[in-house]
């Protein structure tokens, strides 16, 4: 695709997203930490919603909110009730932060966005298909999901909305009643798969591995998928004089056990995008002078196959067992939860791909490991995610930190990628195939 007057692609304007991004940053930022505190359906976020909408107002664009909090912005192609309007091509990530956030976390890739649009107004390029930017709502999960991106795919239930509650015992559903939202209009925030024609996400890695092996661009296949066990270990509490180092049933040594397997585990069943997590541990009694009679603690194990995923949860089940029985304990566990893995679109990956390669970048193919909100879009369309780097890997952090050079060169790839996906054919290809511009 070229411009008018057949010049190369438009360049995006960094300093206008810098501007963007520092002046997002100041909903919620604490002076004393340095962290964003912008948490989903807060004062803080929803001010920052209103200040999307009101650049949305200045670029000309239609733009609302959903029932579920998001914000929808559109470029082209006819008004969201016009039944002939072609499918469209959505950017979007998030604007709520964890407590004690950093400032490029979800932001980015809304902000680079409205860059897109941007630079093809300045252009004078009109898109095929329109573009919509979206801000999706309570991404970090305050509420026990990632309430905007479950409300546009239909991953949502009256039951769960009237049930969810944050860490404090706020219900959802009071909190989006005084930010001005009725819970049950999330409902009806269902986007059918005609109305797509593709999903883009440019995102901050929030891992060390682009950094650590400095490359540009990380070229995301997928989202790993997750599971989570509560696991207990039950063994005596004892005094922890008296009790003879061979005798004991001492729970917290049967985890610790454990901990010392889990590379071995990936070594065996796993893969090199395999990760296991001990996060969250309690012992009981928890007094210093005695033997722990009972440790209770997590395991979330993550991988991009499913099958993969199935035979860590097989071999940690065992090695519990195993271990169990050496130290006279007993063992149990809930599986809280199972999240398969999602795929991005290959044809999709094969343009982000492409496009990373005209451009000079280096850039790597990788998982993701943590959620975003372009896997919930993975079965309604094409969808492709794109990083750029953390420095040291830090993110969820004050400290967060891209350079500005890295975000200038991810967001130019998404405008490329924007491009030509307004260039496709008249209607959305089937998943897996790229329209050519």
């Amino acid at each position: 695709m070229t411009t008018p007057d057949g010049s190369n692609l438009p360049r995006i304007d960094i300093g206008r997203i810098e501007s963007d991004i520092n002046a997002i940053a100041r909903f919620g930022f604490n002076e004393e930490d340095r962290g964003v505190y912008r948490q989903g359906f807060s004062a803080e976020d929803m001010a920052a919603r209103q200040w999307l909408r009101d650049r949305m107002e200045e670029l000309g664009l239609a733009h609302r909110m959903d029932g579920a909090g998001n914000v929808i912005g559109r470029f082209g192609g006819g008004s969201w009730d016009d039944k002939d309007a072609k499918p469209a091509i959505v950017i979007a990530s998030h604007l709520d932060s964890v407590p004690a956030g950093g400032i490029f976390d979800g932001v980015l890739g809304v902000v680079a966005g409205l860059e897109v649009i941007r630079t093809m107004q300045d252009a004078g390029i009109t898109p095929n298909h329109p573009i919509e930017v979206i801000a999706t709502s309570e991404e970090e999960g305050r509420f026990g999901g990632m309430l905007g991106a479950q409300a546009l795919t239909g991953n949502l239930t009256r039951e769960w909305l009237e049930n969810a509650a944050d860490e404090h015992g706020l219900a959802l559903k009071d909190a989006m009643a005084e930010a001005g939202l009725d819970y049950l209009q999330a409902l009806h925030a269902y986007r059918r798969p005609e109305t797509l024609h593709a999903f883009l996400e440019l995102h901050v890695e929030q891992g060390p591995v682009l950094d650590t092996e400095k490359t540009t661009i990380g070229v995301v296949e997928g989202i790993s998928g997750v599971f989570k066990w509560m696991v207990k270990l039950k063994g005596k509490a004892d005094h922890a004089g008296t009790a003879p180092m061979h005798l004991r049933s001492d729970a917290l040594m049967g985890m610790v056990d454990f901990a010392h397997e889990i590379p071995r585990i990936i070594d065996e069943e796993g893969t090199d995008k395999s990760r296991i997590t001990i996060g969250h541990v309690a012992l009981k009694p928890g007094f210093p002078h005695t033997v722990p009679g009972e440790a209770d603690f997590t395991i979330v194990g993550r991988d991009l196959d499913e099958d993969v995923m199935k035979r860590l949860a097989d071999a940690c089940r065992k090695v519990l067992e195993s271990i169990s029985r050496r130290h006279g304990l007993k063992f149990d566990y809930e599986q809280m939860s199972w999240l398969a893995p999602a795929y991005c679109d290959e044809g999709i990956v094969a343009m982000i791909e492409r496009n990373t390669k005209a451009l000079g970048y280096s850039y790597k193919v990788m998982p993701s490991g943590a959620g975003h909100d372009v896997q919930f879009f993975t079965a309604l369309t094409r969808t492709g995610l794109i990083f750029v780097p953390s420095v040291g890997g830090i993110s969820h952090a004050p400290d967060e930190w891209t350079h500005w050079s890295d975000i200038e060169r991810g967001a130019q790839l998404l405008c490329n990628c924007v491009m030509e996906l307004a260039c496709a054919a008249e209607q959305p290809l089937p998943v897996g195939q790229l329209a050519s511009g």
